[in-house]
């Protein structure tokens, strides 16, 4: 594509995929990928980051470049005290930075070095457990104000796009930049944080008087206007924790302040504009965190990820099946099943991944399983080696690092790709393309971050097998789910070849449709608008799907939409509700549990739903003659009671889960005061319910 030839300068906490001993996150390979990819295309490429403590690695290997800049000056790092017990209000920082600069592929990398950069070179990032305990946690805190000044005082009036990646690294940056004209800051959303994830206000206040920064916090939010067990009940959804009045988020300092706001994928965006379907979606409507969402909407735009061009390249033809499953002491004749993700239990669903292999094999079920969980102090859930020890033969786990082309090796000679990622935490997921790219059917969770592989696509359309949502850190549900998927996928293996042949060819088609010459375009015509100044506009398809219907002209406004919102009022801004419409406005609301919605249109057009759909929703949930609760919906597949604990909002509800006892019913004992009703629905919708008392 034709852009205008730019300077962009990449800038994150790890910029190290250039040298696999250098390597600990897939963001350092998306960023050196990308950034030569810029360079091909005739762009300057600069990538700015800490050198942890390895310049005397890279001058091993590479040409390093001391460069004539010293920035001598003192950090003060304001501490929260309920934290930071024992140590001073505020302590400062003695640094000393200086700027090396190694030249490759077209790319200038500047690593930055101080006391505090060169610290952790072995892992880089300061563990959580230094929090309040080691100042070393503030490492990546020393690498955002480092960064601004070096920017600053290297880079000075030159014009570029700033492309900094995940806001807990850099939100500092787009407010310290956007006074100066010349410097465009496009926010990075690596991966799917908190959205309300916070820092300590006074520190932030702190850092822009030192770097001279005229930006006012948003003021305290007040407590949310929602009942404590949905409160308290995030905790467990890893999406949103409660924090003390006197912290910011930090989503909303790189998004209000930002030029733009990159994406990995188009699910991903849509999923963190809204949170729909998820046990956060009620709450977060009503926090402010929201209308910062709408407000910057015209902002965000997907920038894409890839799948690396080495793997690509590879043929997966060259793998010797036999040699490869043989040399793992498996079959070669039997269907073979393949995991590859970091040791993550909740983030990657490996516990429900083991239980559901177990539960397989131990039916008797003939097919291989080659599961990595890589961890570099190996496993510590004994459940995972007694696992691997009931199915020899069967089942090769192994935690180790070890060369790509071994893993791809592993890959190629599989039939399956098992991903079942938990809690909308995955946003691209280059292993399962990965694992698609060399035929690898996927069976993989419906996660929007993860919707651009089609695994969940209808029967003419899909790469393989969908399992749903999980936003539970114990779920049978999904358990149950990928047992069924797996055994589902074996007889396809099994009696249905042509039917295999075509989804692995389907898999690998859409997965090579990924790479870092179209992630490259799609930046480019993004930073190529910026530069050239033209403005950027709010997506009417994002304001659709989100129900933003107030931010729409009545043209763009769709009966659709309004119908699938349950919004009466964004409907008859184009024609007026009829019968028909109610009825079906209803029946949507009825499949996703949206009782408010159903009751809107009950007060405004009762006639239009038979009586027995309105006794359906009216009687749901009732009181047994035993004191005990009955709850019914036909398309639930599980109900917990929700209550809330006395103390703060950080305090953990307790959950229990009533017991099935037909198709769509569910009993127990009811919830006590102020407990709400958890449902999770057949398509994997979460949401909230009251207890009705008929």
């Amino acid at each position: 594509m034709n852009a205008p030839r730019m300077h962009i300068i990449e800038t994150y906490f790890e910029c190290c995929g250039f040298d696999h001993t250098f390597l600990q996150g897939g963001t350092s390979v998306y960023l050196w990928n990308l950034s030569r990819t810029f360079a091909a295309r005739g762009h300057r490429v600069s990538i700015v980051t800490p050198a942890h403590g390895r310049l005397d690695d890279l001058r091993q290997r590479y040409e390093v470049e001391d460069l004539p800049y010293e920035d001598v000056y003192a950090l003060p790092v304001v501490l929260d005290p309920r934290v930071w017990q024992g140590f001073p209000e505020q302590v400062d920082l003695a640094l000393r930075t200086t700027a090396h600069r190694i030249r490759l592929e077209g790319v200038d990398l500047y690593f930055l070095a101080n006391e505090y950069l060169n610290q952790l070179p072995d892992t880089f990032y300061p563990p959580y457990s230094a929090k309040g305990q080691d100042l070393v946690f503030f490492k990546p805190l020393v690498f955002q104000v480092d960064s601004v000044r070096f920017l600053r005082g290297w880079f000075g009036d030159e014009k570029a796009v700033v492309h900094a990646h995940e806001p807990y690294y850099h939100y500092l940056l787009p407010a310290a930049l956007r006074g100066d004209p010349a410097k465009l800051v496009v926010s990075n959303v690596q991966s799917n944080m908190p959205i309300t994830k916070k820092v300590y206000a006074p520190e932030v206040e702190r850092l822009f008087e030192l770097l001279d920064v005229d930006v006012k916090l948003p003021a305290p939010e007040p407590e949310p206007d929602a009942p404590a067990a949905i409160v308290q009940y995030q905790q467990l959804t890893h999406l949103h924790y409660t924090y003390p009045a006197d912290h910011v988020a930090i989503y909303e300092l790189t998004a209000e302040h930002a030029d733009l706001i990159d994406f990995l994928s188009p699910g991903q965006l849509d999923f963190y504009a809204g949170f729909r379907d998820t046990p956060f979606e009620a709450l977060f409507r009503r926090l402010p965190i929201a209308d910062v969402v709408r407000r910057n909407a015209h902002k965000m735009f997907v920038g894409g990820c890839a799948i690396s061009d080495q793997w690509l390249a590879w043929d997966p033809a060259e793998v010797d099946r036999a040699e490869v499953l043989g040399g793992l002491g498996l079959d070669p004749a039997l269907p073979t099943f393949f995991h590859n993700a970091r040791y993550a239990v909740h983030h990657k669903g490996q516990v429900e991944l083991m239980r559901a292999v177990d539960r397989v094999l131990s039916e008797g079920l003939a097919a291989n399983f080659v599961i990595r969980c890589i961890s570099g102090n190996g496993i510590d859930d004994p459940f995972f080696h007694e696992v691997a020890a009931r199915h020899p033969g069967r089942l090769h786990f192994e935690w180790e690092r070890v060369e790509e082309a071994r893993v791809f090796a592993c890959a190629a000679a599989s039939d399956f790709a098992l991903f079942p990622s938990k809690f909308e935490m995955d946003t691209f997921l280059i292993a399962q393309g990965e694992a698609m790219a060399v035929g690898a059917v996927p069976i993989a969770t419906d996660q929007r971050g993860m919707e651009h592989f089609r695994h969940a696509d209808g029967p003419d359309t899909a790469t393989g097998f969908a399992v749903n949502r999980s936003f539970a850190e114990d779920d049978e549900l999904l358990t149950a789910a990928l047992a069924d998927r797996i055994r589902q996928a074996a007889a396809l293996w099994s009696d249905e070849p042509a039917r295999y042949r075509e989804l692995s060819e389907r898999a690998a088609a859409v997965a090579r449709v990924f790479t870092w010459d179209h992630c490259a375009d799609l930046h480019l015509a993004a930073f190529a608008r910026l530069w050239e100044g033209r403005p950027t506009a709010l997506s009417p398809e994002l304001a659709l799907r989100q129900g933003w219907f107030d931010l729409l002209t009545d043209e763009q406004v769709t009966s659709a939409a309004a119908i699938e919102h349950g919004d009466i009022e964004a409907y008859e801004r184009r024609t007026p509700l009829d019968a028909d419409a109610a009825l079906r406005m209803f029946r949507t609301a009825w499949q996703r549990a949206d009782f408010a919605a159903c009751e809107r249109v009950l007060d405004r057009n009762p006639e239009a739903v038979p009586a027995a759909e309105t006794a359906r929703l009216r009687q749901r949930s009732r009181i047994l003659t035993d004191g005990r609760l009955e709850y019914r919906l036909p398309h639930a597949e599980r109900v917990e009671v929700v209550e809330p604990r006395r103390g703060s909002a950080r305090a953990l509800p307790n959950v229990r889960t009533l017991e099935r006892t037909g198709p769509g019913v569910f009993t127990g004992e009811a919830p006590q005061a102020g407990g709400r009703l958890l449902l999770t629905l057949s398509t994997g919708r979460v949401t909230w319910d009251e207890v009705r008392h008929g």
